[in-house]
């Protein structure tokens, strides 16, 4: 009896990402976590006459940085279309379609008492899983992109202010937004 293997499966090359953002957002205020829900009891659904749970936010500050980074977006996408159409935009922009990546910075306040001559790093709360997820529902209210579905290549760092070469002097992100050349969704 013969064994037969068969052929690798080919390599493919890593993502080749425009060499520049489609979008450069830069928002300032406290990065927030969205997370957790808090119930506040149930109410009757008009349309099914069904009880639904009430579910409330937890955290006080997301709303604010969501808003924050919603119009932070708005604006940089209508900047990017005024500039596009000559400093006339006609109509609403155009959200960023096909694969995304995206590379975000949030710079978080540094504690009182952490050292003042040494690099010290942001691994305390909040989880960056959940101020990703407050900034990719602003991304996605603000219309930068389709949905956050379309996101397929994420790097998060968070850091203080002045202890990485992308950390604003203030807490707040930079979030830039990449588009793969000629990929059809």
């Amino acid at each position: 009896m013969t064994l037969t293997v068969p052929d690798p499966a080919p390599v493919l090359a890593p993502y080749e990402w425009e060499k520049e953002p489609a979008l450069v957002i830069t928002v300032t205020g406290l990065p927030a976590a969205q997370g957790s829900k808090a119930y506040k009891g149930h109410r009757t659904d008009r349309a099914t006459g069904r009880r639904k749970p009430i579910l409330v936010e937890q955290s006080k500050r997301v709303t604010p940085w969501r808003n924050r980074v919603t119009q932070a977006a708005v604006n940089a996408l209508f900047v990017k279309h005024a500039l596009r159409y000559g400093g006339r935009p006609a109509g609403r922009p155009e959200p960023l379609r096909g694969p995304i990546r995206i590379d975000v910075v949030f710079t978080m306040h540094k504690p009182v008492g952490a050292p003042k001559r040494r690099r010290t790093y942001p691994a305390v709360s909040p989880d960056l899983d959940k101020i990703q997820r407050a900034t990719f529902d602003a991304l996605t209210d603000a219309k930068a992109w389709e949905d956050d579905g379309r996101v397929i290549q994420v790097t998060t760092i968070k850091a203080y202010p002045g202890e990485h070469p992308d950390a604003l002097p203030e807490p707040g992100a930079i979030i830039r937004l990449y588009t793969l050349p000629g990929a059809t969704t």
